[in-house]
């Protein structure tokens, strides 16, 4: 094991972002997992948390299996072994709606009262708590991007690294504490990796308000 718990990864991620404190940076975590560990990363920085909400496309067979991700606005990432893994053009469609409904729900859950903190011209920390295939990631990049902050960075306590590769053109800076070359699954790699229910994610942005 690598990590004892997210708290403990955030901790190290916190350690390895310490440049980053005093300059206000926007934490944003990926929600479910990783917004406990932007919580700690936020107190640590001294910076604003809040969420960005992508969600991966799911392969028909294998729900844990990403073929691409979907952003707020629709763009959708499509990984070029999606076809193989039956991801046909009528099922990827009916899956990026799907996924769009939950990001839309989730929207209204998460920030009923505020929008969204606006990343532009911020220094923008996107965290979660690991990559396997990257495909959430690379939406929630390519998602920010596009809103103009002033440095994008990708930070994750782990993720193999040909993820690493793919994520590097979407960021300025990846910052990754470990990149085994053995890797099956993100909770492998932890002692402790409960699942994070959607009344902690709110009970924590309620906080931030």
């Amino acid at each position: 094991m690598s990590f004892a718990n997210r708290n403990q990864a955030a901790d190290r991620l916190a350690e390895a972002l310490a440049a980053y404190k005093g300059q206000h940076p926007l934490i944003l975590a990926i929600p479910r997992g990783a917004v406990p560990m932007g919580q700690r990363l936020a107190k640590a920085l001294d910076g604003d948390l809040d969420v960005v909400l992508v969600r991966k496309l799911r392969a028909p067979f294998n729900p844990e299996f990403a073929l691409g991700s979907i952003d707020e606005s629709g763009w959708t990432y499509i990984s070029d072994y999606a076809e193989s893994a039956g991801g046909t053009p009528a099922y990827l469609e009916q899956e990026k709606q799907a996924q769009l409904a939950t990001i839309r729900k989730r929207r209204a859950q998460y920030t009923p009262l505020r929008p969204p903190i606006d990343p532009a011209g911020r220094i923008v920390i996107v965290v979660d708590d690991g990559l396997a295939t990257g495909a959430t990631m690379i939406s929630a990049l390519h998602a920010l991007r596009a809103k103009k902050p002033a440095r994008l960075i990708c930070a994750v306590p782990v993720a193999p690294p040909d993820t690493l590769e793919k994520i590097e053109g979407y960021a300025d800076e990846v910052v990754c504490l470990q990149a085994p070359a053995f890797f099956q699954a993100v909770g492998q790699f932890y002692a402790d990796f409960p699942q994070v229910e959607d009344s902690e994610v709110e009970a924590i942005l309620k906080q931030t308000d």
